[in-house]
């Protein structure tokens, strides 16, 4: 487990200007970028499929976070993992076989994740808690950038905490967050913190220094 990880989100980034953005990241200590997969079925947007996030491993020199916002997950898992990819989160809302999607991303080499919506109850990972290697709480609705934090989730991150236990299992929060609300998602659980818009909407050295401070 790492204690705090800022991961910015490349769906944050302006797509057209996209190396000139996240490279500066880099040189910041920034070693893990959140990437986002959509198939406008799950949620209502397309982003990164996986010829598309191969094409982005080769050019980006970071860890890759694949946050898998698509209907039955388990066929495109194997791309990207040829890809590269090192981390793959997948809903447990999108498939039927939640727990041989999460074997199987362990079985290929990356470590494995699972998301839950705000509405998803935790309960619903009970089962599969001693498989995975971290739960990323999604905490606004999934698929659309620029969202405002839904606030009744912290309860959620901190229930999701006790759950947890003693097990080496990270807890990751996406969605809206910033400066003003990254210190109360810490303190409720969470250890690894996605930033999109936040991070991208100004001078990224400067808004990551923000967000490391309120952490302290």
């Amino acid at each position: 487990m790492v204690k705090n990880k800022i991961m910015p989100s490349l769906f944050g980034a302006n797509i057209g200007s996209l190396e000139s953005e996240v490279m500066p990241l880099k040189e910041l200590g920034i070693d893990v970028l959140h990437v986002d997969m959509m198939d406008s079925s799950f949620v209502p947007n397309i982003a990164f499929g996986p010829t598309q996030v191969a094409d982005l491993k080769k050019i980006l020199p970071f860890q890759f976070d694949v946050h898998m916002m698509v209907e039955n997950p388990e066929k495109y898992i194997p791309q990207l993992i040829e890809a590269g990819v090192e981390y793959i989160s997948i809903h447990q809302e999108a498939t039927a076989h939640l727990l041989r999607g999460i074997q199987l991303i362990k079985k290929l080499g990356a470590k494995a994740g699972v998301v839950l919506n705000p509405g998803t109850p935790i309960e619903a990972i009970n089962v599969i808690l001693e498989e995975i290697d971290y739960v990323l709480i999604m905490t606004v609705n999934p698929g659309l950038g620029g969202q405002e934090l839904y606030q009744p989730i912290y309860k959620k991150i901190t229930a999701l905490k006790e759950l947890i236990g003693e097990r080496p299992i990270d807890i990751q929060v996406d969605g809206g967050v910033n400066a003003e609300n990254i210190k109360a998602c810490q303190e409720a659980g969470a250890n690894w913190f996605v930033v999109g818009s936040y991070m991208f909407s100004g001078n990224v050295a400067e808004r990551l220094a923000t967000l490391e401070d309120a952490l302290k």
